[in-house]
């Protein structure tokens, strides 16, 4: 699992917790499937316990998950969790635009260069 990026200035817990989304959103962790324990996603990822347990915390109070006691974590059944998503990337890419426009450049012709550059980067 490539969980964890050492250079990445994101807390270890806030990528942990992020990649979940992700799987979640994503669909590839279907509503009810069992998160790994805390102890063994620690020892996979050569982490404290701790930090996952507070990677599941976040994700619990952003209602990606929900926890049954003595079982476990499991994904939420939530279809406003993909439409959350989605208007909370609408407002950066606002907040971009703004600042883009705040410096002189054109946001549909950087929007285009940075498309291009992100379908060379799936190709390699």
């Amino acid at each position: 699992m490539d969980f964890i990026d050492y250079l990445d200035s994101r807390p270890i817990y806030q990528q942990i917790a992020d990649r979940y989304k992700q799987l979640i959103l994503t669909g590839v962790m279907e509503p009810d499937e069992q998160l790994p324990s805390v102890r063994k996603l620690a020892m996979e990822l050569s982490t404290n316990p701790n930090t996952v347990q507070r990677a599941y915390a976040a994700l619990e109070r952003e209602g990606y998950v929900y926890s049954v006691k003595g079982r476990g974590n499991f994904v939420r059944a939530n279809d406003t969790l993909k439409s959350k998503q989605k208007e909370e990337l609408k407002g950066k890419m606002k907040d971009l635009i703004k600042e883009i426009q705040a410096v002189g450049l054109d946001p549909q012709e950087l929007f285009a260069e940075a498309m291009e550059e992100a379908a060379e980067d799936d190709r390699d």
